[in-house]
């Protein structure tokens, strides 16, 4: 199997039921996401050097990079289905998830600085691929009909992932830095 078709060397790429301009913000929705993924496997790889603390979380983000897959697909068809790939039970336990982590970190009062432990930084790298990923899905939305829980994954995900770099912190002794300048913006229920 030749990994190249020599297809795009004019500019185009294919979409399932078409084609488009790489530049297309289709392309640019799912090409986000495909970016956000690799992050991800970067973050999982570095994490599994810690594997005893985060079994939890290995398994977590396995499962977010076939989702994401699933909305990349999703994204990628002219037509849109009915109903796609990914569905609205990934949307619950990304935030059944986010709540354990919450709940076993360090409350939060004030924004933090992205970073600490490596894994805790390239998880919120994949977070803010994520929100720009986000941002083209909104425009894509405003000129196509996409599936919708697309728009809920992805805005879900930027936080769990959030919330997954302060447990890899959490879990590794690493206190959040907060950002200096900041009020008291996050509150408890």
């Amino acid at each position: 199997m030749k990994l190249y078709t020599k297809t795009g060397d004019q500019g185009q790429t294919g979409l399932i039921g078409g084609r488009a301009d790489k530049d297309d913000v289709r392309v640019e929705a799912y090409g986000t996401l495909d970016e956000a993924n690799s992050f991800i496997g970067l973050a999982h790889a570095k994490l599994r050097q810690h594997g005893e603390l985060f079994p939890d979380l290995l398994s977590e983000l396995i499962v977010i990079q076939h989702e994401l897959f699933d909305c990349g697909g999703d994204l990628a068809a002219v037509k849109p289905r009915k109903e796609g790939k990914l569905t609205e039970a990934s949307v619950t336990v990304l935030e059944e998830r986010m709540d354990v982590y919450v709940e076993e970190a360090e409350p939060l009062t004030k924004f933090i600085l992205p970073g600490g432990q490596e894994g805790a930084a390239l998880l919120h790298v994949a977070r803010t691929v994520v929100r720009r990923a986000e941002r083209h899905i909104v425009t894509l939305a405003k000129q196509e009909e996409i599936p919708a829980v697309a728009l809920s994954y992805v805005n879900r995900l930027s936080d769990y992932l959030f919330a997954a770099a302060r447990i890899v912190n959490y879990r590794l002794g690493e206190a959040d830095v907060e950002y200096e300048r900041s009020a008291d913006v996050f509150r408890s229920k």
